[in-house]
């Protein structure tokens, strides 16, 4: 064990968590008008029915995926009745089709972001920054879907190494051998994967937090019709004053 292996994958994930959470929290007290995406349907929306969709539904799955593989142990799914092969099958066949999915459609989505003139304009320099982030995690995501079920090149099970580190982060006793166990391109993933969490708070993306619970509690609204007489009165303008 390195001590380039113990900042990566020893401090560094308590440092991004911090980040997020804090940055969340601070984003929220201080910048809630902000806490939107800027939607530009108005400006555009044929491209926009098509990618964010692809982005959206593909990213839901991706996510999935991911708890699945990492927050359930290997073990759990055996005894399920899941062998080890037809895991990786699964993987490869909904991982694959959502990550190209999600990649396809935000791919759509900055090209419309560049080819419209309003939307570019209404572009930010974080907005750039974050896209780059994402695709860059989506991409390193699909390579180590295809690595990870010996597509291309050698076969390596993410769950014997990535998936307990990403455990033991969370009880606050960090299995760094695993992950430094692990092949460098699963290793960058994850380390892209931090950044875009780290930098999740500052950028758009923090829309993601945000559900309608208040609408499942809000008080219901009542409509009521105008009364027969009120409907059969004149109607009298502003200038002609109070009736007598």
């Amino acid at each position: 064990m390195s001590a380039l292996d113990v900042l990566l994958w020893g401090v560094l994930p308590y440092v991004t968590i911090v980040i997020l959470v804090g940055g969340t929290v601070w984003r929220y007290r201080y910048d809630q008008f902000g806490w939107t995406t800027r939607s530009s349907e108005l400006y555009e929306s044929r491209l926009l029915r098509i990618g964010s969709p692809l982005f959206h539904f593909g990213i839901l799955v991706v996510v999935i995926g991911h708890v699945i593989g990492l927050v359930i142990p290997q073990g759990w799914t055996s005894a399920a009745g899941l062998s080890e092969g037809a895991y990786h099958v699964q993987a490869l066949v909904l991982g694959g089709v959502a990550g190209f999915a999600t990649l396809i459609g935000v791919v759509i989505l900055i090209y419309r972001r560049r080819t419209t003139g309003p939307v570019f304009m209404a572009t930010t320099r974080n907005d750039k920054g974050m896209y780059v982030v994402l695709v860059a995690a989506i991409v390193a995501g699909l390579a180590t879907t295809l690595l990870g079920a010996g597509v291309i090149g050698e076969e390596h099970n993410y769950r014997a190494t990535v998936s307990p580190w990403f455990r033991s982060v969370f009880t606050l006793q960090p299995d760094i051998d695993s992950m430094a166990a692990a092949p460098q391109s699963f290793q960058l993933h994850t380390l892209i994967g931090m950044l875009l969490f780290a930098v999740w708070p500052f950028t758009r993306l923090v829309h993601a937090f945000t559900a309608p619970i208040g609408y499942l509690f809000r008080p219901y609204i009542v409509y009521r019709s105008r009364s027969v007489g009120a409907r059969s009165r004149p109607r009298r303008h502003g200038w002609e004053g109070p009736s007598s």
